[in-house]
């Protein structure tokens, strides 16, 4: 019976390690400010989140867009990987293949006329 049990708990502890792995999801956030220096607050922007290889200015491997809302500090909490795909998947990204880049592109009027936010 000792061994049934620990047996058990042995497959258990192995299979909740396999369903336990993280999403592919990163947290984000930033406070919006509009190219007059105002303060976006409460308002529908959208932000294009873009992943580059090997440099700044380096090929795009994954892309998306969140439209979201910031609150009234301007601020917006979005999760990578979680928004509207453009390019590449972002379970496909080898993150042990070089060095990888976040480039943020934002349109506080909430339209798709974008500005380097940064990288």
């Amino acid at each position: 019976m000792k061994k049934v049990a620990l047996l058990s708990l042995i497959t258990l502890l192995f299979f909740s390690n396999l369903i336990s792995q993280a999403p592919n999801l990163m947290s984000y956030q930033a406070v919006i400010w509009d190219a007059s220096g105002n303060l976006v607050s409460e308002k529908i922007v959208n932000i294009k989140i873009n992943i580059l290889q090997d440099s700044i200015n380096g090929k795009s491997v994954y892309s998306e867009i969140h439209r979201i809302q910031s609150n009234i500090n301007g601020a917006v909490s979005l999760m990578i990987g979680g928004g509207t795909n453009i390019i590449g998947k972002i379970s496909d990204i080898n993150w042990g293949k070089g060095n990888y880049y976040l480039k943020t592109e934002t349109d506080p009027t909430g339209g798709g006329n974008y500005s380097i936010s940064g990288i």
